[in-house]
């Protein structure tokens, strides 16, 4: 992974007060998994989109967060006093290609410590569909961590993401919200076993080759699972998973010839759509002369023909359908969510004391630029008067008045770095950019939506 130093410094590029994390979604409780795989993302995708919303002036940074359970855009607005979430959602639903009112009430919108809460939240598994799931931490490293190579992030971001990461390890060491950890690949593997109980000698194929699929083999694995096929694109990595798990390797190509052989079937092609068809199910259910088949299809967008749900004995669920073990789920470790909700609001404040800082600094800097561009030219007009002065008198006039300057905002510096409260330190900032009318003059200055 690359380090921060590739992000730009706090003053590069962005308009005065626009140092606010904003972030739009969809998530599992505000989308069902046919609109959830319409807004998904690839990691190539995530990284075109940062980098186009950027490019336009929407965002001076930017992290693309996709998964099986939710699609969010995360920024730094560019311009002060934006409506930047509309603009988010613009461009999320021209990306996709998908009307703005299939969306309508499906999003979700945060802003400023709202938004860094949200983050947070989904770091420690407390907004995941299995209370406290595995995964969830990898794929926020992995999204962040892309978006930083390729040097869509910023000091905003990168002390954000930083400090959801550190969030979502101490939530996991000192509360019980991460113990017996459930995923999506243990869940679907827990329904296999209220379909034919003890897995003991099954027939299981594994479609994918990801880390989904690994975590699925090892369950089975754990099972005492009879036989083990793994099919894969890339015959190289289905290969590797099946041998390190004591199973067999089938071609892409082969994957009808093998489907009427396993009782349990797991389908998690990342992004691939479309793997397996209602036909191609139904002549695999007649090659077995009815004996039932276990279908999960923990893919987004969904691996397996929806339709097939109608064949009889195929017993086909997705990852909306795991809605009984996440209540399970949740009832044995909600208990822990006040303990890992107050490690969150410890971590917000941090970051909200970071943010202030770096806003107290800012404006301190912009009221400086200011007075200095109203001294330079009150002494370019009154030093043309005063033709009588030497050099050295002018050079005098000149160090006086920036002392002055000096003088005149140490003052305010010191009170808003010495504010006992965040608040009222945020609103003093506000007060100051209002009454000096910073924002305005930086937005007739600032970048176009056409880029930068």
């Amino acid at each position: 992974m690359a380090t921060a130093s590739k992000s730009k410094s706090p003053a590069a590029g962005r308009t005065p007060g626009g140092i606010r994390v904003a972030l739009i979604g969809c998530n599992h409780r505000t989308a069902p998994v046919e609109l959830r795989e319409r807004v998904a993302f690839t990691a190539e995708q995530a990284l075109d989109a940062a980098g186009e919303l950027r490019r336009r002036g929407i965002l001076d940074e930017a992290v693309v967060l996709s998964t099986c359970n939710r699609s969010e855009l995360y920024g730094v607005p560019a311009a002060a006093g934006s409506a930047v979430t509309d603009e988010m959602e613009e461009f999320l639903t021209s990306f996709h290609r998908i009307s703005r009112t299939e969306l309508d009430g499906r999003l979700y919108r945060w802003e400023g410590t709202d938004a860094v809460r949200h983050l947070y939240r989904v770091a420690a598994g407390l907004d995941s569909m299995l209370l406290g799931e595995a995964e969830i931490l990898g794929q926020l490293r992995t999204a962040y961590g892309q978006a930083l190579d390729h040097g869509s992030t910023g000091p905003v971001l990168n002390r954000a993401f930083q400090g959801a990461l550190e969030v979502g390890k101490r939530v996991r060491a000192e509360t019980e919200v991460g113990a017996r950890p459930m995923s999506v690949s243990l869940a679907g593997i827990k329904l296999a076993e209220r379909v034919f109980g003890n897995l003991r000698g099954r027939a299981a194929l594994i479609v994918g080759a990801g880390a989904v699929a690994e975590q699925v083999v090892e369950h089975l694995r754990n099972r005492d699972i009879g036989s083990l096929r793994v099919v894969n694109r890339s015959h190289d990595r289905a290969a590797d998973l099946a041998q390190r798990m004591g199973g067999e390797a089938v071609a892409w190509d082969s994957l009808e010839t093998v489907l009427a052989a396993p009782d349990i079937i797991v389908t998690s092609v990342g992004n691939a759509g479309l793997v397996l068809s209602r036909d191609m199910l139904e002549r695999a259910l007649a090659a077995r002369s009815g004996r039932p088949v276990f279908v999960v299809d923990l893919g987004v967008p969904r691996n397996v023909a929806a339709e097939s749900s109608g064949l009889y004995n195929l017993y086909l669920y997705d990852i909306d359908d795991l809605g009984e073990i996440v209540e399970q789920n949740k009832r044995a470790r909600e208990a822990e969510i006040p303990r890992a909700e107050a490690l969150i609001t410890e971590h917000v404040a941090k970051f909200e004391a970071w943010r202030t800082a770096l806003e107290t600094g800012s404006i301190v800097e912009d009221l400086r630029g200011r007075f200095r561009k109203h001294r330079e030219v009150l002494l370019r007009e009154r030093l043309g008067e005063m033709k009588d002065l030497s050099p050295e008198e002018r050079q005098r006039l000149a160090s006086i008045t920036e002392e002055l300057i000096e003088r005149v905002l140490d003052e305010p510096a010191e009170r808003l770095r010495n504010a006992r409260e965040m608040r009222g330190r945020l609103g003093a900032i506000e007060a100051l950019r209002h009454l000096f009318g910073i924002d305005r003059d930086s937005d007739k200055g600032g970048k176009g939506r056409g880029g930068e």
